[in-house]
């Protein structure tokens, strides 16, 4: 799955727009490496994203293309930082 698909999937950003311009603008990280959009994202892959005044460390523990918002969390573990509640 695209990385931007994913981080709407998993609710870690609200809208895939949003997670397009985060991607593009170099501040998510997958495994240490900066990552685009359209890389692909697999489990086990620790994401890091870096917002205005913190960043998010989580690993990817599922990948699904349709998930409720109840369950979105299933998605991803927290290592650091918070979610972001935009």
């Amino acid at each position: 799955m695209r990385l931007d698909k994913y981080l709407k999937v998993s609710r870690i950003i609200k809208r895939r727009t949003v997670a397009k311009e985060v991607c593009e603008g170099g501040r998510v990280f997958i495994n240490d490496k900066v990552a685009k959009p359209s890389t692909v994202v697999k489990e086990g892959d620790v994401i890091e994203i870096q917002f205005a005044n913190r960043s998010l460390k989580a690993k990817i523990t599922n990948i699904a293309e349709h998930v409720k918002k109840e369950n979105a969390k299933e998605m991803y573990e927290i290592l650091e930082g918070e979610e972001d509640k935009e």
